[in-house]
């Protein structure tokens, strides 16, 4: 099999985050494929927008790149109990674009949050978010990175040994269920 190709959709813009770095970590994780971090900074969902100018661009290429992948990963951050609002605008618009991307595209959701929890109902929500699309997610090991602030060394690897277990783990399941 050729190198496989990895997606990454962080919920998070912010430039230091520590959902991107979990994301960037379960790549480094995964051992041999192209990965690369997809950009979800779309402007909010508007049906008259959607009516007016049809689906931005930057939505269909998205939409485009998780279509050619071969494996998506998704990290939440955790806001009032739930995934991010830019997490939520962007299935909202990717379910919008010409190409279905995810009807039985393998799928590993994480979050990374600041709590005690690590992000957990979050993760609960975005799975219930993505059923409707039919993907193949993963069941686990169920990835939730607490205190994400004090998880990540200054390289950006994390810094515990049961995540970084739990991680190759489902990375490894991944793996497997790409190559079938």
């Amino acid at each position: 099999m050729a190198q496989p190709k990895l997606v990454g959709i962080s919920g998070s813009l912010r430039r230091d985050s520590h959902n991107t770095l979990l994301l960037a970590e379960a790549a480094r994780l995964f051992g041999d494929a192209d990965y690369s971090l997809l950009d979800i900074n779309f402007p909010l969902y508007n049906g008259d927008d959607e009516q007016a100018h049809g689906v931005p661009a930057a939505v269909e290429a998205v939409a485009q790149q998780i279509a050619q992948a071969d494996a998506v990963l998704i990290s939440t951050p955790e806001y009032n109990k739930g995934p991010s609002g830019v997490l939520k605008n962007a299935l909202d618009w990717i379910s919008r674009a010409k190409v279905k991307p995810w009807t039985g595209k393998p799928v590993a959701v994480m979050s990374a949050a600041s709590g005690r929890a690590g992000g957990e109902r979050a993760q609960l929500v975005l799975r219930s978010f993505l059923v409707t699309f039919r993907p193949r997610l993963l069941t686990g090991p169920e990835i939730h990175v607490a205190a994400s602030h004090d998880a990540f060394d200054t390289g950006g690897q994390l810094k515990g040994e049961i995540y970084v277990k739990e991680l190759t783990e489902l990375m490894q399941a991944l793996r497997a269920d790409i190559q079938g």
